[in-house]
């Protein structure tokens, strides 16, 4: 049987014979309980036996089926995803808790499955969507069949890539279960799910009225008049206090999920627990909610118009998302309005909406015809070519792990899904970098400034030059953050471009906050910031800008974010908020308090970086914004390859709002204001290098610095038979995570016990004084250690002041391999860190964090002083084996990878290895670089073809060894000091 194009199935016959299905349903969520029961009902009323296997509350079926062909068993075979709040999924408690669920279980689970499918008799097995349902029923000789619209292994795909690779096998076996499946029933809103063999399509699955909207409002009562939001988000009660005043003038709300406890204001009213949804959203006039597959195909089944609220790490959501407002039936409400009240605006623009599904809404019969005729055998042909569609949805999924917070990769153009079949649509790209910009920047006048015939900068105003002449009101699709962008600026005025480079760490890394020599070569990808001030009466804003202000009592200074590179995540590609939420009185707000600010939304969480300049502006030179602010921040670093993403929007920010402010900010302290932002604004415990790079580097030099803090030694001209390649592993690194904050913890610690030992020794020293001046015959401990050397490593500021030779003499032996927190705190108080804090309950590698910095020191000053020496094998040799101690040396501190290790052995593997060609090798050494833990290798080797063709060689190898292609970064570009700034304006007709 073929399945029309229109979603039926044809003529509808009566069954052969009285079947039983097994239905499993996954733990996450009402959602799949409710969109279950609908097509449960249908095969209930065919006559057959269905066993639901739940979690959920038995109401959800027993409420809508009473039939004793209904069994329910409740069961718990996976988690879904663990929801720190109603808004929220805590990445790592998801996987460790469905480790703990459904992998430490699986052999009993399976067995237990396995019996009991038998022991009902079982026809088919149908899963929403546990994974084990499959296998199990694969293991029982019985078809399987999937419904969804989401899989757990490209959820948890991405969880595991960020919270916690060690539980990478779960995705594998998730995967590998699916592929049991027969066929998977796709519901609209899909994500990429390649590990199903095949697909059939279904229309949206909905639950029916039971009521008109007049009787529920009747028996609610409600006038006709009244207008009406539903507040739903979920199962999960958020204990949100309400206010009165959130809501417009006349209107009431309608309150799903509340405790019994919570107390409402008069215009909300308090829904039952077993409310049925559908009927209070045909009373209603729009519903406020979070995104879920349940709220978006009923608002879109029935052209309820729909505030959503963006949840974080629902990974499941962008897809659905871009369903909901392709049919005009959304408006996304940022987190901080939901919170504050700020609802006015939203829901008077929600209902001028005009959603306009008009698919069908009957995939619960749809899917119940399709499961009967599987049931009795039958073969379904999905009229999709398999192998296709499974490669489309591998390289989506490829995308979507591959997508970062400063940059998202887009969807390829030839990736041909349509976007009303699926619910993406490809990401608008910013840059066209081999597009003749010519044309378009000529639209704007330079008052001030050169680009430098740097090409990345052309095509940014080239990308300005579409905006301005751009129509947001146009029928033509366009993305979230173009639409916005397109009205940020007043194209008549003047706008300031600031750009700051990426940078590949080429020696001295994490020993930069031990105040190391630093060697650091600013990269070609680099991020442009746009920055327009305006009167407070005149800035262009976004509507629900323009209703927090008349709400607020008249026009204050705003701030207006947006951000290239947000389309298909859960990053907000907007923000926007009055700058005298910075301010307590006439005094800026604490650090914490910035910070706690923009966590309150990871969705937002990326304005830290840019409205944290501001910030820290006002906050260490007192300078007072009083004008309205717009930003358009474009980068093309990359986040999560080690190259300093971070910096380079902080140094562009801060840039080009200094140069729209007239602030006069010596490079060294732009750069030390940019790493305060990321340390107490951000809140990632970073050294000061990549800043320093970011704003002071140039071409084709290497930065050489000593963090203490931060003083530009001098610049190194590259040698021209020397190059250097950045390397991505593909795997992400963060300065924020638990590796990097952990070993600068140890770091810190060795630096007080040497401290601390000097201390003890000195006191030994200055007693033996008094004996050795009356005679005493035995003064070597006071001549060994002498006065003034041991007062300087008593007082020591900087470990990398601390001499290997003298290290190793007095103070390697009593440094410990491991501490525990609590008894480096007992014994030793605090380690002195401003950034990092000691948890008691945590042990602390010491030895090795303690050892690198001192040793790096070393080896930077040797490569520099090498760098001059003469053009050969011996000097690239040296050069590389420095590199490859480094490298060891951060793995010996834990901040080494799988992936960063495998490039540097096919370094050494091509270095050593005996060519046809003959000579020497042209690849010399490579080292991780940032943070470590995953992110780029720096690559060293001599400036010609055959060195190229090798880094080529190891790009193919690694993808061959791994699947992934690594990023190679290669060539240099000016930092943001050599760069200056551009003033622009658009040319007058």
């Amino acid at each position: 049987m073929r399945v029309r194009d229109d979603g039926g199935v044809g003529e509808v016959t009566a069954p052969p014979q009285h079947l039983v299905f097994a239905y499993y349903i996954t733990g996450h969520g009402f959602g799949h309980a409710t969109r279950a029961l609908e097509v449960v009902r249908h095969l209930v009323a065919a006559g057959h036996d269905v066993h639901v296997v739940t979690a959920a509350p038995e109401f959800v079926f027993t409420t809508e089926i009473t039939s004793p062909c209904l069994h329910i068993r409740k069961v718990l075979l996976d988690c879904g995803a663990v929801q720190a709040d109603a808004l929220t999924v805590d990445r790592l408690a998801s996987l460790e808790k469905y480790h703990q669920t459904a992998v430490v279980p699986r052999e009993a689970i399976l067995k237990t499955e396995v019996e009991w499918l038998n022991s009902i008799k079982a026809d088919l097995v149908v899963s929403d969507v546990v994974p084990v349902a499959c296998r199990a029923a694969a293991d029982a000789g019985i078809r399987s069949v999937c419904v969804t619209n989401f899989s757990w292994d490209f959820i948890y795909a991405e969880y595991v890539v960020v919270a916690g690779h060690h539980h990478r096998s779960i995705v594998w076996q998730i995967a590998e279960d699916y592929s049991h499946c027969e066929f998977l029933l796709r519901l609209p809103g899909y994500c990429p799910m390649p590990a199903f063999r095949d697909v059939i399509d279904v229309p949206l699955v909905v639950r029916r009225f039971h009521k008109s909207r007049s009787e529920v409002r009747k028996e609610l009562g409600i006038a006709d008049d009244v207008k009406v939001v539903i507040f739903n988000f979920g199962g999960q009660p958020a204990g949100w206090e309400l206010k009165k005043e959130w809501l417009p003038d006349g209107w009431l709300c309608l309150v799903c999920g509340a405790s019994d406890t919570h107390e409402l204001p008069p215009n909300f009213i308090k829904l039952a627990k077993d409310a049925y949804t559908p009927d209070l959203m045909a009373a209603s006039d729009c519903m406020l909610g979070k995104i879920g597959y349940g709220t978006v195909s009923e608002a879109l089944a029935y052209k309820l118009p729909f505030v959503f609220v963006r949840r974080d790490y629902f990974n499941e959501e962008p897809f659905l998302r871009n369903m909901l407002e392709h049919y005009q039936c959304g408006i996304e409400m940022i987190r901080r309005d939901l919170l504050t009240g700020h609802w006015k605006p939203y829901l008077l623009r929600a209902i001028t909406l005009q959603p306009c599904y008009d698919g069908p809404i009957n995939g619960g019969e749809v899917a119940a015809h399709i499961l009967q005729d599987t049931a009795v055998g039958k073969k379904y042909i999905s009229g999709k070519l398999s192998g296709a569609r499974r490669l489309r949805d591998a390289i989506v999924l490829g995308y979507q792990l591959q997508r970062a917070p400063g940059r998202d990769v887009g969807i390829p153009d030839w990736y041909s899904l349509s976007e009303k079949e699926t619910g993406v649509r490809p990401a608008h790209t910013s840059h066209d970098m081999n597009g003749n910009a010519e044309s378009s920047f000529e639209d704007f006048e330079i008052l001030h400034g050169d680009m430098q015939g740097l090409t990345d900068t052309m095509s940014f105003l080239k990308s300005l030059s579409g905006l301005a002449g751009n129509d947001p009101r146009s029928p033509e699709k366009q993305t979230r953050e173009r639409a916005a962008a397109s009205v940020l600026f007043d194209w008549e005025e003047e706008i300031y471009v600031a750009r700051a480079p990426g940078r590949l760490d080429v020696m001295g890394g994490i020993a930069d906050y031990s105040g190391s020599l630093v060697l650091q070569m600013p990269i070609r990808e680099a991020c442009h910031v746009a920055v327009q001030r305006s009167d407070p009466t005149k800035q262009k804003q976004w509507k629900h800008t323009q209703a927090r202000q008349l709400a607020n009592g008249g026009a204050v200074p705003v701030l207006q974010i947006v951000s290239f590179g947000s389309e298909l995540s859960n990053r907000a590609p907007t923000f926007d908020m009055d700058l005298s939420d910075f301010m307590d009185g006439d005094k800026p707000i604490s650090y914490d308090k910035a910070k706690e600010y923009f966590s309150l939304d990871p969705s937002q969480k990326w304005a830290a970086y840019v409205a944290g300049t501001i910030f820290v502006l006002m906050t260490e030179l007192g300078v007072r914004f009083t004008d309205s602010m717009s930003i358009l921040v474009s980068s093309s670093v990359p986040e999560g390859k080690g190259v300093s993403s971070s910096a380079s929007v902080e140094v562009a920010s801060m840039s080009a709002i200094a140069a729209a402010y007239g602030l006069n900010i010596a490079p060294r302290e732009l750069a030390l204001l940019c790493q305060k932002v990321e340390n107490r604004v951000v809140g990632a415990p970073c050294g000061v290098m990549d800043q320093m790079t970011s704003a002071c580097g140039e071409a084709n030099k290497l930065l050489a610095m000593v963090c203490q803090p931060a003083e530009v030694k001098e610049l190194v001209t590259i040698p021209t038979h020397i190059r250097f390649w950045g390397l991505d592993s593909g795997i992400r690194h963060s300065v924020g995570g638990t590796d990097y904050g952990s070993v600068r913890v140890g770091t810190y610690m060795g630096r007080k016990m040497i401290k601390c030992a000097a201390s003890d020794i000195l006191s030994e020293s200055l007693s033996s004084c008094v004996p050795m001046q009356s005679g005493d015959p035995n003064p070597e401990e006071y001549e060994e250690h002498g006065v003034d050397l041991l007062k300087s490593e008593a007082s020591m500021e900087y470990l990398c002041n601390l001499p290997p030779h003298r290290y190793e003499a007095v103070y390697a032996k009593d440094i410990p391999e491991v501490i525990t927190g609590a008894a480096f705190l007992e014994k030793y108080g605090d380690h002195n860190d401003a950034v990092t804090q000691v948890d008691p309950k945590r042990s602390y590698c010491v030895k090795a964090p303690t050892r690198h910095p001192i040793y790096e020191n070393f080896r930077v000053e040797a490569f520099k002083s090498l760098l001059t020496a003469a053009k050969t094998d011996e000097q690239l040799s040296a050069l590389g084996e420095l590199m490859y101690q480094c490298h060891y040396s951060y793995n010996a501190c834990g901040l080494g990878s799988d992936g960063t290790d495998r490039l540097v052995n096919l370094v050494q593997e091509i270095q050593h290895r005996k060519t046809s060609r003959g000579g020497g090798p042209s690849l010399f050494g490579a080292k991780i670089t940032g943070g470590g833990s995953g992110g780029s290798v720096c690559v060293i080797g001599k400036n010609c073809l055959r060195s190229s063709e090798e880094i080529f060689e190891i790009q193919r190898r690694y993808k061959a060894a791994t699947g992934y292609l690594p990023i190679v970064f290669e060539g240099s570009s000016p930092g943001a000091v050599k760069f200056g700034y551009l003033k622009i304006r658009r040319r007058s007709a």
